[in-house]
């Protein structure tokens, strides 16, 4: 029968215990290169990131803001404030390349009544015929003249 005898490395006590730390040292000099490599390549990868976020908030400060003017006037260009016009409509029309109440008011009531005429039955009852004089008066600012006049009409037509 073979008995199997635990030896350490050394037969010195000392040394053995020697061996044992320098083992330890070695495995934690190999874990600490590992993790410095690991977190720095992240670290690049995050200075990266800031980087590219950096540039892109410089290149929002540098564009020019839209003027008041402008702005208002994009919240005009709903053309929804036009009495008989829905968002369905709406969006019929922007189909069809009017966007703006210019636009809208250059447009004749009867290229906007074929509009609705080929979008089918629920839209071909509505009519247009005061569509771009309703426009007209939106794109030259006369709000309380189209209000007023909005007042008497029922869903864009004169009853």
């Amino acid at each position: 029968m073979i008995i199997l005898q635990a030896t350490p490395l050394s037969q010195n006590f000392w040394v053995a215990i020697l061996e044992a730390l320098l083992l330890l040292a070695l495995a934690a000099y190999i874990g600490w290169w590992i993790a410095r490599r690991t977190l720095a390549t992240q670290i690049e990868g995050l200075q990266a990131d800031i980087r590219t976020k950096k540039s892109e908030l410089d290149d929002c400060r540098r564009k020019p803001t839209p003027s008041k003017a402008a702005t208002a006037r994009a919240k005009f260009d709903d053309l929804k404030m036009i009495e008989g016009i829905g968002p369905k409509i709406e969006e019929l029309l922007k189909k069809d390349g009017i966007s703006t109440f210019k636009q809208l008011a250059d447009t004749t009531a009867v290229h906007i009544k074929k509009v609705l005429d080929v979008a089918g039955p629920r839209f071909q009852m509505h009519d247009p015929t005061t569509w771009p004089q309703q426009s007209a008066m939106a794109r030259d600012g006369k709000w309380d003249e189209l209000k007023k006049w909005q007042d008497e009409l029922y869903k864009g037509r004169l009853d």
